[in-house]
């Protein structure tokens, strides 16, 4: 298993989600081959529940991590699980368009870009 999925799949058994038993897991590599993981957190307020991709990138950011390759992503769900739109717009802003890996525990995978899944992105250069 690559260093970079078995970090995923390791988070995932962390994350806590008491309400909706939907437990994600995703971990991102920087430039330098450093991995974050991180686990969606939830809170009785849905709102400020925090997904497992958000947690990972922050992560990496607290860290000093500033430039990413690659992020994967494990749930176990029939079909892939991308990321929510909060997380693609942060992935976004944080690192460009990087290569996000979609996992799923029957071992079904799939590789896309960023800009594949979030097209027309809003991002700073529409503040100048």
């Amino acid at each position: 298993m690559p260093p970079l999925l078995q970090a995923a799949l390791d988070a995932r058994l962390r994350a806590h989600a008491p309400f909706s038993h939907f437990l994600v897991g995703a971990a991102i590599e920087a430039e330098d081959g450093r991995i974050f993981a991180g686990c969606n957190v939830e809170n009785s307020s849905y709102g400020l529940t925090i997904c497992a991709e958000r947690t990972a990138i922050f992560r990496a950011v607290a860290e000093g991590a500033k430039r990413f390759t690659r992020i994967a992503v494990v749930a176990d769900t029939p079909k892939l699980t991308p990321p929510c739109g909060a997380c693609r717009q942060v992935l976004w802003d944080l690192c460009g368009d990087l290569e996000i890996i979609l996992f799923n525990l029957q071992g079904e995978s799939a590789s896309f870009r960023l800009k594949d899944l979030l097209p027309h992105a809003f991002d700073a250069t529409f503040l100048n």
